[in-house]
């Protein structure tokens, strides 16, 4: 029964809060980001999961899959990245019908560079804006979303 009645107009209030919010949080994220590294959020993320990625390279179905992107966006978005020297394509020693993404000493180095300034943007916008029981009280939330949507 409780699946079927209508959000009340508080909850949506709440709901168009919460992406209101979190598009905002994004924009001044993505603008301090740049304006600090040059880098768009897209490149940080990439450069985050190849520096993660054991010898830190990946093959690029698995990062696609990884970032829960489509093969066309990454394809694009590591095409850019590889003119600017951030990050390189090998052939698969495995597989030679496939390739590996590999970051590049550049591409490390700029990951390095953005990182400090990254986490403290994300302190001055996020976190300075909330007490540790609103930090509790939002992780539980978290949680709870995530295991409702994973049923």
């Amino acid at each position: 029964m409780a699946g079927r009645r209508r959000l009340s107009v508080g909850e949506l209030g709440v709901w168009r809060g919460l992406v209101d919010t979190t598009d905002e949080l994004r924009r001044r994220l993505s603008v301090q980001l740049a304006e600090d590294s040059g880098l768009s959020p897209a490149d940080y993320r990439v450069l985050l999961a190849l520096s993660e990625a054991e010898g830190k390279r990946s093959r690029s179905s698995r990062l696609a899959e990884q970032m829960e992107w489509e093969r066309s966006r990454l394809s694009h978005q590591l095409g850019r990245m590889e003119k600017r020297g951030l990050i390189r394509r090998e052939d698969c020693a495995t597989d030679s019908r496939g390739a590996e993404v590999v970051l590049s000493e550049e591409g490390a180095d700029a990951f390095r560079r953005a990182t400090a300034p990254h986490a403290k943007a994300i302190k001055k916008h996020f976190a300075d804006a909330l007490t540790p029981a609103q930090f509790d009280a939002l992780e539980d939330i978290l949680q709870s979303l995530e295991r409702h949507l994973r049923r």
